[in-house]
């Protein structure tokens, strides 16, 4: 990436820009949701919870049918993600490559959990182009995206500053949290899951670039 000599960090999201997981995981939530009698449009998830965390989309569909979800629920999610995962899951096309002619310090900022972020990533081949210490996880700060808390955690430990960060992102909550750190945010459009108003959402928020 020509871009990583401009810059002292290069933060990069896992889902939907280096593991090709948004639609699998949607998938997942909705078969898990009808299992036990409820229904919620693929498209509808996608467009709403694609670029939040678990949590986040816990507390909205529960303000959404006014219940609590029950934790076998969320299991059964966790559980069909990772079934879906094992048969299904891919790098985005071209992701190694472009890792492997990078120069300079790079990390991972995600809002899955640790070893969610390790398991995608070994899966994929990709968890060689990362040291350990460089995956940071939405368990690390108290606000997720689209607060900029984790990429101000990620600098921090990772010895850059803010302005001297490029962040690669694929969901409008994500992009939003770079902006609001002070960092460069290119905005990946991905062909799956984009929606026709995508590119229009990105380039209203203002990023550097989308691409």
């Amino acid at each position: 990436m020509a871009a990583g000599s401009a810059f002292d960090l290069v933060i990069f999201d896992c889902d939907g820009v280096l593991v090709d997981s948004e639609l699998i995981a949607c998938r997942a939530v909705s078969d898990a949701l009808v299992e036990f009698g409820l229904s919620l449009p693929l498209e509808e998830i996608a467009h709403r919870f694609i670029g939040t965390s678990s949590e986040d989309m816990y507390a909205a569909l529960e303000t959404d049918w006014g219940c609590v979800l029950p934790e076998t629920l969320k299991a059964r999610i966790a559980a069909r993600s990772r079934e879906l995962f094992d048969h299904e899951l891919r790098p985005v096309d071209g992701v190694a490559e472009t890792l492997s002619d990078l120069a300079g310090r790079r990390c991972v900022a995600s809002s899955s959990e640790p070893e969610t972020i390790c398991y995608k990533l070994g899966r994929t081949n990709l968890l060689r182009y990362f040291e350990l210490a460089a995956l940071f996880s939405l368990q690390t700060v108290s606000r997720g995206k689209p607060a900029p808390d984790l990429f101000f955690h990620a600098a921090a430990h990772m010895g850059a500053g803010p302005g001297r960060c490029l962040v690669i992102e694929d969901s409008v909550p994500s992009v939003t949290a770079a902006k609001a750190a002070g960092m460069t945010a290119y905005a990946f459009v991905v062909p799956a899951t984009a929606e026709p108003t995508t590119r229009t959402d990105f380039q209203r928020l203002g990023p550097d670039l989308v691409f």
